[in-house]
């Protein structure tokens, strides 16, 4: 059996203003996490999981869908796959 993992991390930028409601809208995506977010920038760090990587792309995609996002880059990406030896 095969197991996948899949992690990024992706620069989100919006109005200063609305950083508050925009890291409460990403945190109610499944896999979506705010790690870090500026105020003054309006620039916020966020971080993605899934195990499949459609699911990935999905919920990146529905990140640059969110109302008041601007932009949105990808800054890093990996992927871990682990399976069963049988003897």
């Amino acid at each position: 059996m095969h197991t996948s993992w899949q992690v990024c991390s992706l620069i989100v930028q919006a109005k200063p203003q609305h950083i508050s409601t925009l890291s409460a809208r990403l945190t109610e995506l499944a896999g979506c996490e705010v790690a870090l977010s500026d105020r003054g920038t309006g620039q916020m760090i966020v971080v993605v999981e899934s195990e499949q990587h459609d699911t990935l792309m999905q919920t990146i995609e529905s990140v640059r869908n969110v109302t008041d996002v601007l932009a949105v880059s990808l800054v890093y990406h990996q992927q871990d796959e682990q399976g069963e030896e049988t003897p």
